[in-house]
């Protein structure tokens, strides 16, 4: 009897080492059927030559990082999911005191901010009212971030910040500095240094682009944006759209590409930020530089607050 209850024990104990081998066995199968697809993340054309996109040390980071195998698998199978070279080579080569902000200062750019005022004359007074911040600052900031929703940018979010992510893999890193010219190339170790920063800021923006857009519903590989992976009419990073974006006309959905969102969504960062009704210039111009960090960026800002304060059609 004792050596029927021992075997019987023994053939338990086995059944269960199999069951937990088997958990771990399927698990590994179902990342090498991810990883192994040709066509997993898609492909790129550089120098004529057709490769696999590397994004496998990414998505391996997503996955222990809380994203489900199904969720990523999904997202970086698709073909239209690719390694964005030219548009973070931006990053490495754009320098903001070179940007043309006189542009937005001509009677045409004020003009048309002030029909825009009239135009959205109730989601403008609205936020103005719960958030202390006036539209007139809120209507500069989309006039110079996206002229007012009419340029919002044509590069893939997903592409940006997962290239920018992958830059912490040195083969990577090297296919970026291969890629840019070598007349616009920054000194080598400066462009070493800021891609580790640049790659650790991009993972973190884009774990929280995959939960915004999951909370939204919306696809992630359908949003367009900057080629610093900022997106709206607003244009939010997706950290800022995650945490401070609004749902401006109360229908359930944060929509960044919504004017009533993206108004009141700007209003309420300049909010989280400082700002209040009473402030004066320099109170003004030190929370309008946490939107942009640039002195020309924010001077511009406060220049259409004052033209479009002293324009009559409003």
């Amino acid at each position: 009897m004792k050596n029927a209850i021992y075997s019987a024990c023994k053939l338990f104990s086995s059944s269960f080492d199999i069951f937990r081998l088997l958990i771990v066995y399927n698990l590994t199968f179902i990342l090498s059927l991810i990883y192994s697809n040709p066509t997993f993340g898609g492909e790129y054309d550089l120098n004529n030559k057709t490769t696999q996109i590397p994004f496998n040390a990414v998505t391996e980071r997503l996955i222990k990082d809380g994203f489900s195998v199904d969720e990523i698998g999904k997202i970086y199978s698709n073909p239209k999911v690719t390694l964005e070279l030219k548009g973070v080579s931006l990053f490495f080569v754009h320098s903001e005191s070179k940007a043309n902000y006189e542009q937005f200062l001509s009677n045409e750019a004020i003009s048309s901010a002030a029909a825009y005022i009239q135009q959205h004359k109730s989601e403008l007074d609205n936020a103005q009212a719960i958030y202390g911040v006036d539209k007139t600052i809120i209507t500069a900031i989309m006039l110079v971030e996206t002229r007012l929703g009419t340029y919002l940018g044509n590069r893939e979010v997903i592409n940006i910040l997962s290239t920018m992510s992958a830059l912490s893999d040195s083969t990577q890193k090297e296919r970026l500095w291969n890629f840019l010219s070598e007349d616009k190339r920054i000194e080598r170790d400066k462009f070493d240094k800021k891609s580790a920063s640049k790659s650790k800021w991009a993972y973190n923006e884009l774990k929280a682009f995959l939960k915004y857009a999951a909370r939204e519903g919306i696809d992630p590989v359908e949003i367009k944006g900057s080629y610093a992976g900022a997106m709206g009419i607003s244009q939010f990073m997706p950290s800022n759209a995650l945490t401070l974006a609004k749902d401006g006309d109360l229908d359930g959905k944060v929509d960044l590409f919504n004017h009533a969102d993206a108004i009141h969504s700007i209003a309420n960062y300049l909010k989280h930020h400082g700002w209040r009704p009473t402030l004066n210039r320099e109170e003004a111009y030190n929370v309008l530089y946490k939107y942009n960090h640039s002195n020309p960026y924010v001077e511009t800002l406060l220049k259409i607050s004052e033209l479009l304060k002293n324009n009559t059609s409003i």
